[in-house]
Parts: C-alpha cells; sequence; structure tokens
C-alpha cells in the first residue's frame, strides 16, 4: 500500500558499496543487482521510517524533481525489490 512503510529485508540479501554504487547480492539464487542513479539515491532511505507516500516527498525535495516524475522510477524500483523479496511493506 500507500502509507506502508517499506523495510528492508535483510536475510535476503548481501550489501557491498563499491565506488559509490551500491551492489547487492540475491542470497536466494546468487543474482547481482548494481544501483545506480535514483536506485542508489532511494536504497538508503529504506530505512523503515518512511512509507512510498513519505519516499517520494524526500526524493522530490531533495532533487528538485516534480514527485509525478520521480513516481515511475520509484515504482518500478520498488517493485522489482518487492519482487525479490528485498523489501516487505511494499
Amino acid at each position: 500500500g500507500m502509507t506502508a512503510m517499506l523495510v528492508k529485508n535483510p536475510k535476503a540479501f548481501s550489501e557491498t558499496a563499491i565506488d559509490g554504487e551500491v551492489v547487492l547480492l540475491n542470497l536466494r539464487d546468487g543474482t547481482f543487482f548494481s544501483l545506480t542513479g535514483t536506485a542508489a539515491l532511494i536504497w538508503p532511505l529504506l530505512d523503515g521510517t518512511r512509507s512510498r507516500t513519505a519516499l517520494l516527498a524526500e526524493l522530490a525535495r531533495t532533487h528538485g524533481e516534480a514527485e509525478a516524475v520521480i513516481a515511475p522510477d520509484l515504482d518500478v524500483f520498488l517493485n522489482q525489490l518487492a519482487k525479490v523479496g528485498f523489501i516487505a511493506g511494499a
């Protein structure tokens, strides 16, 4: 839902930062996700204190972009994370 808090599921992945890029290893199937651009900005904000709505507002505020511009990227990313089980609450 829109108002559910988005929480990472630390048992599902292992996280490494390389040169400012975040690399996530899916512990279930051994696949890697490289987070760049918007995804790399969103990932640290998924700390359990924000809903999708709050996340969108924060990104809009910090990047001076309209929420409508950011929303599609955000939703694609959140859907990907939810699909592989890296976050709960989406």
